[in-house]
Protein backbone atom coordinates (compact mmCIF):
# COMPACT_ATOMS: atom_id res chain seq x y z
CA UNK A 1 0.00 0.00 0.00
CA UNK A 2 1.30 3.21 -0.96
CA UNK A 3 1.67 5.89 1.61
CA UNK A 4 3.18 9.65 2.14
CA UNK A 5 3.06 11.21 5.54
CA UNK A 6 4.28 14.64 5.56
CA UNK A 7 4.83 16.75 8.79
CA UNK A 8 6.44 19.83 9.74
CA UNK A 9 3.92 22.30 9.22
CA UNK A 10 2.06 24.80 11.22
CA UNK A 11 1.69 28.74 12.18
CA UNK A 12 4.85 30.19 11.77
CA UNK A 13 5.86 34.08 11.51
CA UNK A 14 7.87 35.38 8.24
CA UNK A 15 11.28 34.91 8.33
CA UNK A 16 13.36 32.41 9.42
CA UNK A 17 13.26 28.39 8.24
CA UNK A 18 10.98 25.87 8.38
CA UNK A 19 11.82 22.17 7.40
CA UNK A 20 8.92 20.16 5.87
CA UNK A 21 9.53 15.92 5.72
CA UNK A 22 7.43 13.22 3.53
CA UNK A 23 8.23 9.71 4.64
CA UNK A 24 6.91 7.11 1.99
CA UNK A 25 6.69 4.05 1.38
CA UNK A 26 4.63 0.91 -0.65
CA UNK A 27 6.87 1.70 -3.55
CA UNK A 28 10.39 2.03 -4.08
CA UNK A 29 11.36 5.15 -3.47
CA UNK A 30 14.71 5.60 -5.15
CA UNK A 31 13.05 4.52 -8.46
CA UNK A 32 11.22 7.96 -8.45
CA UNK A 33 11.09 11.78 -9.07
CA UNK A 34 9.92 13.42 -6.05
CA UNK A 35 7.81 17.02 -6.17
CA UNK A 36 6.10 19.13 -3.69
CA UNK A 37 3.29 21.20 -4.44
CA UNK A 38 1.35 23.12 -2.49
CA UNK A 39 -2.56 24.84 -2.95
CA UNK A 40 -3.81 27.96 -0.96
CA UNK A 41 -7.19 28.70 -0.57
CA UNK A 42 -8.91 29.71 -3.57
CA UNK A 43 -5.52 29.26 -5.61
CA UNK A 44 -4.68 26.31 -8.55
CA UNK A 45 -1.63 23.76 -7.17
CA UNK A 46 1.35 25.02 -7.48
CA UNK A 47 4.51 22.94 -8.14
CA UNK A 48 7.11 24.26 -6.06
CA UNK A 49 10.00 21.59 -6.24
CA UNK A 50 11.09 19.03 -7.87
CA UNK A 51 14.30 16.75 -6.63
CA UNK A 52 15.53 13.65 -9.51
CA UNK A 53 15.88 9.99 -8.53
CA UNK A 54 19.35 10.48 -7.33
CA UNK A 55 19.08 14.32 -6.18
CA UNK A 56 21.64 15.40 -8.53
CA UNK A 57 19.16 18.02 -10.36
CA UNK A 58 16.49 20.03 -9.01
CA UNK A 59 13.52 22.44 -10.23
CA UNK A 60 12.14 25.57 -8.78
CA UNK A 61 9.44 27.94 -9.70
CA UNK A 62 10.49 31.75 -9.62
CA UNK A 63 8.11 32.02 -6.81
CA UNK A 64 10.48 30.26 -4.22
CA UNK A 65 13.69 29.74 -6.08
CA UNK A 66 16.54 31.04 -3.69
CA UNK A 67 14.13 30.33 -1.23
CA UNK A 68 12.88 27.16 -1.02
CA UNK A 69 15.74 23.65 -1.22
CA UNK A 70 14.01 20.76 -1.81
CA UNK A 71 16.47 17.49 -0.63
CA UNK A 72 15.73 13.54 -0.61
CA UNK A 73 16.99 10.88 1.68
CA UNK A 74 16.86 7.40 -0.42
CA UNK A 75 18.27 5.46 2.84
CA UNK A 76 15.51 6.35 4.75
CA UNK A 77 12.55 6.79 1.55
CA UNK A 78 12.18 10.56 2.74
CA UNK A 79 12.13 13.94 0.52
CA UNK A 80 12.51 17.12 2.24
CA UNK A 81 11.46 21.09 1.95
CA UNK A 82 13.37 23.54 3.63
CA UNK A 83 11.45 26.61 3.53
CA UNK A 84 13.89 29.91 4.08
CA UNK A 85 12.38 33.56 4.52
CA UNK A 86 9.05 32.39 4.87
CA UNK A 87 6.36 35.08 3.48
CA UNK A 88 2.65 35.56 3.96
CA UNK A 89 2.31 34.44 0.63
CA UNK A 90 3.52 30.61 1.64
CA UNK A 91 0.76 29.83 3.45
CA UNK A 92 -0.84 27.14 1.95
CA UNK A 93 -1.26 23.42 1.98
CA UNK A 94 2.15 21.61 1.17
CA UNK A 95 1.93 18.14 -0.39
CA UNK A 96 4.86 15.44 -1.70
CA UNK A 97 3.78 14.03 -4.99
CA UNK A 98 5.44 11.33 -6.88
CA UNK A 99 3.73 11.57 -10.14
CA UNK A 100 1.80 8.51 -11.35
CA UNK A 101 2.35 7.11 -8.09
CA UNK A 102 0.32 8.98 -5.39
CA UNK A 103 0.64 12.04 -3.06
CA UNK A 104 0.52 12.74 0.91
CA UNK A 105 -3.00 14.58 2.66
CA UNK A 106 -0.74 17.28 2.88
CA UNK A 107 0.49 19.33 5.95
CA UNK A 108 -0.67 23.27 6.63
CA UNK A 109 2.33 25.67 6.92
CA UNK A 110 0.20 29.26 7.80
CA UNK A 111 3.20 32.12 7.90
CA UNK A 112 1.93 35.11 10.20
CA UNK A 113 3.16 37.67 12.50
Amino acid sequence: QVQFVESGGGLVQPGGSLTLSCVASGFTFSDYAMNWYRQAPGKERELVANITRAGDNTIYPASVHGRFTISRDNAKSTAYLQMDNRKPEDTAVYYCDVARVGRGQGTQVTVSS
